[in-house]
Order: C-alpha cells, then structure tokens, then sequence
C-alpha cells in the first residue's frame, strides 16, 4: 500500500513537472492591454440561417486603481483566496475537482482560479468538458507567465458577468448603483463581488434576499481570509 502511494505521488510529480516543461516552451499569449470583448447577440431562424447580430452591450475598461481595494479583496477571497500565490491553477482545488469529476463520469465541479476564468472567458466557450479544462490550463499558465497579478485581476474584474447584460464592472456599478467602480460603498463592492458566482440568481430582482445572503457569505470570506475584522465588518451595511 506504501508503495503503491509513493509510485503514485512519483507519477503525479513527474506529470506536473513535465507539463510545466511543456508549458514553459508554449509561445506567449499576444498583448491584452488593448483587448475588447466582442459581446454580440445573433438571432437565428429556425432553419439556422442568422436573422440579425448586433452589440448586447457596450464596453468600458477600468484600470484596477479605479476600482475599490474592498472589491478585489471580496473577488480574491471567495473567487480564489490562493490567488497571489498560485501560477495559474490551484492544485488542491483542481485534484479535488478532478475526484468529483471522475466519480460523476463528467464536469461537475471547476475548482477554476481567477486567472483560469480569465482564459475561459478570453477564448473559450462555457462549455464543460475535460478537454477544456487541460486547454484552459495552459492558456492560464500562459497568462500567468506574461502579466501581473494586478493585470489578470484587472481583466477578470472587466470581462466577468454580473447578469442582466452587465459584462464588467463598469457596466454592473452603472447598472446597479447608477455610479462609477471607484465610487461604490463597501456593502455595494461586497454586494457585486458575490454576483459572479451565480449571476442569474443574484443580480434578479427577484431574488434580492438570496443576493443579500450571498453578500454576508463574502463578508465573511473576507473575514477568514484576512481581509477584514470582525468589527470592520460590522460597518458594512446598506
């Protein structure tokens, strides 16, 4: 049974290091400084012929100094709270991701990081597949390799979806709070940053009391993970 342990922890590594080998000579991703995302909406017939595409929304980038110290800190600690000290993938998440994949014979469970949705969201579809998830691993250690913390972050923060059509957080503080990033209340920055996780439910009217919920349970996230006391906390209400 030892044996059978140490060959297996052997193979893991081996893997592991032979796929960051491999990573290492992948070419570097082209400059996303100046990146859009193409969000368009296509009608089709019934026939499949295209009816009529046109832009769902607009696009306005903020740069991470704009927006709120409270909001990247409530995105890091229930998005992915090993964020600064991960290069892409989050081991412990994915191999445990990866059990509850396996057992249910297909994608259940992402385990993704920060930078992973980020390469998900840049060039894949929401599609759940095992072939994705190992594409979407090289395009994160890709990005990872080429840009800061602070920039991944920024791009992840622009490009997420809060539901009803807000991509960014530009167009969600505009479109909840009719201000700018840079001017949102700590319980409004805690209150979008729980949105991502389920936008169809959280950002309904509908279900404003499960979005208020879900605002506690970021609240303290932020309080685990260091990022608030316990009296700091008590200060963030509406």
């Amino acid at each position: 049974f030892k044996r059978l342990i140490i060959l297996g922890a052997a193979i893991c590594l081996g893997g592991l290091v032979s796929l960051q080998a491999y990573l290492m000579m992948v070419p570097p991703i082209a400059n996303l400084s100046d990146f859009r995302p193409n969000m368009v909406t296509t009608f089709y017939s019934s026939d499949g012929e295209v009816i009529k595409t046109f832009n769902a929304c607009t696009f306005s980038k903020v740069s991470i100094s704009d927006v709120p110290k409270q909001l990247q800190q409530a995105v890091i600690a229930t998005e992915d709270k090993n964020f600064y000290n991960h290069h892409g993938y989050d081991l412990l998440g994915l191999s445990r991701s990866m059990i509850e994949n396996v057992i249910a014979g297909h994608v259940v469970q992402g385990g993704s990081t920060i930078t992973q949705q980020v390469a998900k969201n840049l060039y894949f579809t929401q599609e759940k597949n095992f072939t994705r998830k190992v594409a979407e691993l090289f395009v994160s250690f890709d990005l990872e390799r080429n840009y800061s913390k602070d920039e991944i972050l920024e791009l992840y923060i622009n490009t997420i979806y809060y539901g009803k059509g807000y991509y960014g957080i530009w167009q969600a503080s505009e479109g909840f709070y009719k201000k700018s990033p840079s001017e949102l209340t700590d319980y409004e920055a805690t209150y979008l940053a729980g949105i991502p996780n389920a936008p169809s439910i959280y950002s309904s009217d509908r279900h404003a009391s499960l979005a208020k919920q879900r605002q506690k349970q970021v609240v303290s996230a932020m309080i685990k993970y260091g990022y608030l006391t316990t009296d700091e906390s008590a200060k963030i209400h509406e």
